[in-house]
């Protein structure tokens, strides 16, 4: 099971902007702590329009923050019942929704409805988790010398007060644990305690035409129609209502607090909140870092293109590809679209520069003062980044090419390793690795030809010929550069990719095997990367440090928020649209836009393709109580300028009373810097409406059983 502790780096930083780089936070930016939240910050949501007292966000049972969840250490949800209910969006639950597929029960294409707790449908290594507390250790790891330590040491410090303070939590409930993670580059540490349900059930989907309406065409874009929720329930312990590993004998969670689910709708200008598990942003990089940064976006898109153009062909010719491969794609192309768009922002409004001149403020700050002089050094840090310039690309590269991008390269790189491996401690020489057959997760023809054009756009893009596996030159010598031809032959000769069968790898035969070696040979110049990389990147991220120090130091009067490293965090806002070519956006979608673009898919648009049922739901002459009161339209998706990342998917949209009124999903093309700039002027979080969720599963999936129990029916 992956944990929170496992899904990102405990590297986080914060950024004191200017402008477009702010000197302070400015309103509406900022993805802030709950636990130490700055009165200012405060008192500015309330003159947004929030309405609920200071306490009211983390202190209490009742307290808002307990109805957000970390879904699955991806996403972000909120419960909306007293027995449990969780809504994500659909594109969280996308793996649990296909894994559960097949072509006789599509439920990624015809939707989803358990009409019982009975029909309800668990997940294996899915979770969600509670945040319970935080609070500041830096004072602990400094009074036993953590800034004197090596790296390794600092590691090991950590790790020893994580597993000091889980073993005390654990003595008042055994159900806790606490991860510790860094926040402003390492100069703060927080620790923060959780409660993990691993028992979590699949409740209702809709449709993927819905649920992901729009596809890659509308992904990243303003005006948006996708009704892209999912609905899961947490099960606990009959006994304790606490977490429990899967039982059928497990019932419904009754939480502490659930969000209640607002039908008064919204209006332009107002408050809005999201309170969700952002993942990763990097606003305090240098920007040496940004033009690595730039490079490894370009990179990073190149390399999925020419994969993603195979796999939208296999999808289309063959409904069970599709299944097994939805998930996979939406994946891959989301960052894929994420990072074109990044690099035109940075381009766009002159990022880099920007960075250039806040630098320059900064190092005569420290000039003036002396605070980090001699330590702190732009040069050096300058110097470092171009010395891991070709190594950060190839590095990359490799791994987008060849690491678990298709089953053959998957199992060759893990090769001994991994949950497949089946030890023999008294006779490791008996000691072997085992697939099942898993051929509902991967296709034979399109994992061949994926590594195929993979191996060739490696070769033409690798910045340093060096860093060629040795193999390419046996595809040379002996398949005279026939990648597809070299493909075919490993995959037939391999034992690796025999399933139900047992495969001994303490014997010369297996180092022989030609997947084994063509798995070493990607390793070998994996690990000489890695180890090229590793010389410079901890003075790289000492100096990073000092820059955020510098930075905090030199607005020490003004309030700062930490970069994402996927704790809870607020962010707050107002309902409202922007600009798009000197026009105005709107601030919402409704009805009648979703159903011109059905008019599009019925014309051969894929993308907005759609059921009967559906065209006729949202062509209808009465929308009952889900209409909004004021325009009397069927809104869809709405507008914020809450500052949001990747892992705020699923995130509650709260209004100022605390009621839900969205789940945010998505930003808007002029977002895709925000993990390195917050473009206050531009940068839009998009959710979809509580009501459109509600109309749909009352409506299309008729789960009266469900609305009831959240109190919408």
């Amino acid at each position: 099971m992956i944990t929170l502790r496992k899904q990102f780096s405990k590297k986080a930083g914060a950024l004191a902007g200017l402008l477009l780089l702010a000197t302070s936070a400015l309103a509406d930016e900022g993805m802030w702590t709950l636990y130490n939240l700055p009165t200012q910050v405060y008192d500015q949501m309330c003159g947004y329009g929030f309405q609920l007292p200071y306490g009211s966000l983390y202190q209490g049972d009742q307290a808002v923050k307990n109805a957000v969840v970390n879904f699955s250490g991806y996403c972000s949800g909120v419960v909306v019942s007293p027995d449990g209910l969780v809504f994500t969006n659909h594109h969280c639950g996308f793996e649990s929704i296909r894994s559960h597929s097949t072509v006789e029960h599509d439920y990624m294409l015809n939707g989803f409805y358990a009409k019982s707790y009975a029909e309800e449908l668990p997940n294996e290594d899915m979770f969600v988790a509670f945040m319970v507390k935080q609070e500041d250790v830096t004072p602990v790891l400094e009074k036993a010398g953590f800034s004197k330590l090596s790296r390794e040491g600092q590691a090991a410090a950590v790790d020893s007060l994580e597993n000091i303070m889980t073993q005390q939590a654990k003595a008042q409930d055994s159900t806790l644990y606490v991860s510790i993670d860094a926040f402003y580059e390492g100069n703060q540490w927080i620790a923060t305690t959780y409660q993990q349900f691993d028992d979590l059930r699949l409740v209702f989907t809709v449709p993927k035409s819905m649920g992901k309406f729009g596809g890659e065409t509308d992904n990243w874009m303003w005006p948006r129609q996708t009704c892209d929720f999912s609905v899961f329930r947490i099960y606990a312990d009959p006994k304790t209502n606490g977490p429990a590993r899967y039982s059928k004998d497990n019932v419904p969670y009754h939480p502490k607090h659930w969000a209640p689910v607002s039908m008064q709708g919204y209006k332009e200008g107002d408050f809005a909140m999201t309170m969700g598990y952002p993942g990763s942003t990097e606003r305090y990089l240098s920007s040496y870092g940004i033009e690595q940064m730039h490079m490894r976006n370009a990179t990073r898109s190149q390399a999925r293109g020419v994969k993603q153009d195979v796999m939208v062909r296999h999808m289309r010719a063959d409904e069970a590809v599709r299944i097994k491969y939805d998930s996979k794609f939406a994946t891959s192309s989301n960052y894929w679209k994420n990072s074109i768009g990044m690099n035109k922002c940075i381009d766009s409004v002159g990022l880099i520069q920007q960075k250039r001149d806040y630098e320059f403020r900064i190092k005569a700050y420290v000039d003036s003062t002396g605070y980090l002089k001699g330590q702190l050094n732009f040069d050096t840090l300058k110097a470092l980044y171009a010395q891991n310039s070709t190594a950060s690309h190839d590095l990359l590269l490799l791994s987008e090419s060849f690491s678990r991008t298709n089953e053959l390269t998957t199992r060759a790189m893990m090769g001994a390793q991994g949950p497949n491996v089946v030890r023999n401690e008294k006779k490791p020489s008996k000691s072997y690795l085992l697939y099942d057959d898993d051929q509902k997760t991967w296709d034979e023809g399109l994992d061949k030809e994926v590594l195929a054009v993979s191996l060739k756009n490696y070769k033409e893009h690798i910045a340093d010929v060096r860093n060629l596996p040795a193999f390419y030159t046996t595809i040379a010598n002996e398949y005279g550069n026939d990648y597809r031809r070299f493909v075919d032959d490993i995959w037939s000769k391999t034992v690796l990719m025999k399933n139900n069968k047992r495969i001994y790898f303490n014997n010369k035969a297996f180092d022989k095997d030609p997947g084994v070696r063509l798995g070493k040979d990607l390793k070998e110049v994996a690990e000489r990367l890695k180890k090229a990389l590793g010389a410079n990147t901890e003075r790289i991220e000492d100096q990073e440090r000092m820059l955020c120090a510098a930075k905090l130091r030199m607005e020490e009067d003004m309030p700062h928020y930490s970069d994402a490293n996927f704790t809870m965090r607020l962010s707050y806002g107002r309902v409202g649209g922007y600009n798009i070519g000197g026009q105005p956006s709107g601030y919402y979608t409704a009805s009648e836009s979703i159903v011109e673009k059905m008019k599009a898919g019925d014309k051969g648009v894929i993308d907005y393709q759609a059921e009967p049922i559906m065209h006729e739901l949202m062509s209808a002459s009465n929308y009952g109580p889900y209409a909004d009161k004021t325009t009397g339209k069927m809104q869809l998706c709405l507008l914020t300028n809450n500052d949001i990342t990747g892992g705020n998917s699923g995130s509650p949209l709260f209004d100022g009373q605390g009621r839900l009124i969205g789940l945010a999903f998505d930003g808007n093309w002029d977002s895709l810097a925000s993990d390195i700039m917050f473009d206050k002027v531009l940068a839009r979080t998009i959710s979809v409406d509580i009501r459109f969720v509600l109309y749909l599963m009352d409506r299309w999936g008729h789960a009266d059983r469900l609305l009831q129990e959240i109190g919408a029916k």
